[in-house]
């Protein structure tokens, strides 16, 4: 155990106790690194770095020293777009290849939820109906995928393994590509990804690049009655676009997880679109334990100046 002074963190958070969720794996791994809520800072100038999930607009104001702030999620967009974080303190993200094994079951079990039809089965068991629905193979099935990173290889191996015809729109050629899947890359690649697709799905990084990706344009590549599933960023959707793509029957639904605003408000119109399948942020989530040993793991780097191995380039978004 290092002798020297604890490194100090806050808990930085609008909507959530990050206290209540982590605290108590925190506290089992030493008591040399030590976070608390802002409430319970006695001198923010001894402040190091920040644990974090939708930060609040002056939540980083009071911290003149901080060095880090580390997101709790795998995205990073709310911290690389928050007004009040200086541009010299470093990011980071949890990867938690638990999320990443969730995404894929989630992604995989929409793709067959509709697939298979299940929703007309459930439909026809309300009547006592015993229909038999038609099958078709599952290679003649094809799924698009936007994104490769951690969580989205495994949603892409997780389909290739079902037996789905995948293909990847991915910044840069793959350093473990799945066998048998086609992968696209450079400007065009998205756009191309989803020609004819009968099932897209997003899990890109939400950068300026990919804001608003799922548009119109792109919609209009899918085959006529395609699916969507939404697990990427609420910020990729153009909402009017996607009713205009539902209502002109260009898609037959979309399952979405994640929405500009959230919680979803109740009153909303999605609400009650039989066209819509509706999840409230759960495609993942990263386990309490993963998320203490990587914080503590990356506050220790962050005292002893060593390279973050959770870092992200500020420049690139992830």
């Amino acid at each position: 155990m290092p002798s020297q002074a604890p490194i100090l963190g806050v808990y930085l958070s609008k909507s959530l106790d990050l206290d209540s969720v982590y605290g108590e794996a925190l506290r089992q791994l030493g008591d040399d690194v030590v976070l608390r809520h802002p409430h319970e800072i006695e001198d923010p100038s001894e402040v190091r770095f920040a644990i974090c999930w939708q930060p609040g607009e002056d939540a980083f104001a009071p911290y003149p020293n901080l060095r880090l702030a580390m997101s709790i999620a795998a995205g990073v967009d709310a911290l690389m777009s928050h007004p009040g974080l200086s541009a010299e303190v470093q990011v980071a993200r949890v990867r938690d290849p638990h999320q990443a094994y969730l995404m894929a079951g989630f992604a995989a079990h929409e793709v067959l939820h509709r697939e298979r039809e299940f929703a007309v089965m459930a439909d026809n068991a309300t009547r006592g109906e015993w229909q038999p629905l038609a099958m078709r193979a599952p290679e003649k099935a094809q799924v698009a995928v936007l994104g490769h990173g951690s969580m989205g290889r495994a949603v892409v191996s997780s389909l290739s393994t079902l037996g789905f015809s995948v293909t990847v729109a991915c910044r840069s050629e793959p350093a473990a590509p799945v066998p048998g899947v086609r992968y696209l890359t450079g400007d065009a690649a998205v756009m191309a990804a989803a020609d004819g697709a009968d099932y897209l799905i997003n899990i890109l990084p939400l950068t300026p690049v990919t804001e608003n990706v799922l548009n119109a344009a792109l919609f209009a590549r899918l085959r006529r009655g395609a699916w969507l599933v939404q697990i990427g960023r609420g910020e990729h959707l153009v909402e009017a676009d996607l009713e205009a793509a539902l209502d002109a029957g260009q898609l037959a639904g979309a399952t979405l997880d994640v929405f500009r605003e959230e919680p979803l408000a109740p009153t909303h119109r999605w609400w009650q679109d039989a066209r819509l399948r509706i999840t409230p942020h759960v495609a993942s989530d990263s386990l309490p334990e993963v998320v203490a040993e990587q914080v503590v793991a990356t506050a220790r780097e962050l005292r002893d100046g060593l390279p973050l191995m959770l870092g992200v380039d500020r420049q690139r978004g992830y």
